[in-house]
Protein backbone atom coordinates (compact mmCIF):
# COMPACT_ATOMS: atom_id res chain seq x y z
CA UNK A 1 0.00 0.00 0.00
CA UNK A 2 1.29 3.18 -1.16
CA UNK A 3 1.56 5.84 1.89
CA UNK A 4 -1.06 8.47 -0.38
CA UNK A 5 -3.54 5.27 -0.17
CA UNK A 6 -3.14 4.77 3.84
CA UNK A 7 -3.70 8.80 4.04
CA UNK A 8 -6.55 8.42 2.25
CA UNK A 9 -7.93 5.63 4.17
CA UNK A 10 -6.83 7.26 7.36
CA UNK A 11 -8.96 10.58 6.04
CA UNK A 12 -11.50 8.21 5.65
CA UNK A 13 -12.01 7.06 8.63
CA UNK A 14 -11.61 10.08 10.53
CA UNK A 15 -14.39 11.37 8.42
CA UNK A 16 -16.56 9.24 8.97
CA UNK A 17 -15.89 8.86 13.02
CA UNK A 18 -16.19 12.72 12.68
CA UNK A 19 -19.63 12.54 11.11
CA UNK A 20 -20.88 10.14 14.45
CA UNK A 21 -19.15 12.56 16.78
CA UNK A 22 -21.39 15.38 15.01
CA UNK A 23 -17.97 17.40 14.39
CA UNK A 24 -19.19 19.19 11.57
CA UNK A 25 -16.38 21.67 10.58
CA UNK A 26 -13.98 18.59 11.06
CA UNK A 27 -16.16 16.45 8.70
CA UNK A 28 -16.16 19.92 6.53
CA UNK A 29 -12.19 20.01 6.86
CA UNK A 30 -11.58 16.56 5.44
CA UNK A 31 -13.14 17.41 1.82
CA UNK A 32 -11.19 19.57 -0.63
CA UNK A 33 -14.17 20.50 -1.68
CA UNK A 34 -17.61 19.60 0.15
CA UNK A 35 -19.68 17.63 -1.53
CA UNK A 36 -22.38 14.68 -1.18
CA UNK A 37 -24.32 12.75 -3.84
CA UNK A 38 -27.05 10.56 -2.63
CA UNK A 39 -27.54 7.83 -4.50
CA UNK A 40 -31.26 6.35 -4.93
CA UNK A 41 -32.24 9.98 -4.39
CA UNK A 42 -30.06 11.85 -6.76
CA UNK A 43 -30.30 14.52 -4.30
CA UNK A 44 -26.94 16.67 -4.55
CA UNK A 45 -25.40 18.71 -1.58
CA UNK A 46 -22.63 20.83 -3.37
CA UNK A 47 -20.73 23.14 -1.42
CA UNK A 48 -20.40 23.89 2.56
CA UNK A 49 -23.59 25.59 2.73
CA UNK A 50 -25.53 22.68 1.26
CA UNK A 51 -23.45 20.06 3.22
CA UNK A 52 -24.20 21.48 6.75
CA UNK A 53 -28.10 21.87 5.37
CA UNK A 54 -27.83 18.36 4.57
CA UNK A 55 -26.27 17.38 8.06
CA UNK A 56 -28.83 19.61 9.81
CA UNK A 57 -31.38 17.47 7.84
CA UNK A 58 -30.40 14.01 7.97
CA UNK A 59 -29.40 14.47 11.65
CA UNK A 60 -32.91 15.85 13.10
CA UNK A 61 -35.12 12.63 12.84
CA UNK A 62 -31.58 10.72 13.92
CA UNK A 63 -29.38 12.52 16.40
CA UNK A 64 -27.78 9.54 17.07
CA UNK A 65 -27.42 8.27 13.20
CA UNK A 66 -23.71 6.48 13.25
CA UNK A 67 -21.92 3.82 11.37
CA UNK A 68 -19.63 1.17 11.43
CA UNK A 69 -17.18 0.15 9.01
CA UNK A 70 -17.40 -3.42 8.02
CA UNK A 71 -14.46 -3.15 5.62
CA UNK A 72 -12.68 -0.16 3.50
CA UNK A 73 -10.08 -0.42 0.41
CA UNK A 74 -9.02 1.81 -2.30
CA UNK A 75 -8.85 1.47 -5.91
CA UNK A 76 -7.12 4.54 -8.16
CA UNK A 77 -8.80 7.57 -6.21
CA UNK A 78 -11.40 5.79 -4.60
CA UNK A 79 -12.18 4.49 -1.49
CA UNK A 80 -14.73 1.80 -0.66
CA UNK A 81 -16.60 1.46 2.46
CA UNK A 82 -19.13 -1.38 3.48
CA UNK A 83 -20.91 0.13 6.30
CA UNK A 84 -23.46 -0.71 9.30
CA UNK A 85 -25.93 2.69 9.16
CA UNK A 86 -27.72 2.70 12.58
CA UNK A 87 -30.00 5.48 14.29
CA UNK A 88 -32.84 6.40 16.36
CA UNK A 89 -35.90 7.98 15.18
CA UNK A 90 -35.83 10.65 17.33
CA UNK A 91 -37.03 13.83 16.26
CA UNK A 92 -39.31 14.53 13.05
CA UNK A 93 -38.68 12.90 10.09
CA UNK A 94 -39.74 14.74 6.57
CA UNK A 95 -40.88 12.52 3.91
CA UNK A 96 -42.08 13.92 1.00
CA UNK A 97 -44.65 16.32 1.45
CA UNK A 98 -45.75 14.39 4.95
CA UNK A 99 -43.77 14.90 8.45
CA UNK A 100 -43.61 11.57 10.43
CA UNK A 101 -43.36 12.09 14.28
CA UNK A 102 -40.50 10.30 16.13
CA UNK A 103 -41.13 6.31 16.31
CA UNK A 104 -38.48 5.60 18.66
CA UNK A 105 -37.51 2.98 16.92
CA UNK A 106 -33.93 2.04 15.99
CA UNK A 107 -32.51 1.19 12.37
CA UNK A 108 -29.40 -1.04 11.29
CA UNK A 109 -29.41 -0.94 7.55
CA UNK A 110 -26.00 -2.43 5.72
CA UNK A 111 -24.60 0.20 2.83
CA UNK A 112 -21.58 1.43 1.21
CA UNK A 113 -19.86 4.29 0.24
CA UNK A 114 -17.28 5.48 -2.31
CA UNK A 115 -15.07 8.68 -1.13
CA UNK A 116 -13.25 10.24 -4.46
CA UNK A 117 -10.45 11.69 -4.24
CA UNK A 118 -8.19 14.02 -6.49
CA UNK A 119 -4.73 12.48 -8.42
CA UNK A 120 -2.31 13.45 -5.38
CA UNK A 121 -4.22 14.35 -2.59
CA UNK A 122 -5.75 13.25 0.63
CA UNK A 123 -8.67 15.59 0.64
CA UNK A 124 -11.83 13.84 -0.43
CA UNK A 125 -13.76 15.83 -3.45
CA UNK A 126 -16.91 13.73 -3.17
CA UNK A 127 -18.96 11.20 -0.74
CA UNK A 128 -21.12 8.86 -2.66
CA UNK A 129 -23.70 6.43 -0.17
CA UNK A 130 -25.15 3.95 -1.76
CA UNK A 131 -27.72 2.35 0.44
CA UNK A 132 -31.93 1.51 0.51
CA UNK A 133 -33.50 4.24 1.73
CA UNK A 134 -37.14 1.64 2.32
CA UNK A 135 -34.68 -0.31 4.22
CA UNK A 136 -34.33 2.45 6.55
CA UNK A 137 -38.16 3.05 6.44
CA UNK A 138 -39.07 -0.94 6.90
CA UNK A 139 -37.13 -0.64 10.33
CA UNK A 140 -38.77 2.11 11.62
CA UNK A 141 -42.13 0.50 10.69
CA UNK A 142 -43.16 3.14 8.35
CA UNK A 143 -42.09 1.80 4.61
Amino acid sequence: MTDLTAARIKTVREHMALECARDWDGVIATFAHPRYEMYGSGAVFDGEAAVRRYFDASRTPFPDQGNEIIAIAADGDTVLVELWLTGTHLGPLKLGGRTIAPTGKSFRVRMAGTFEFAPGSDKILCERPYYDQGAVLRALGIG
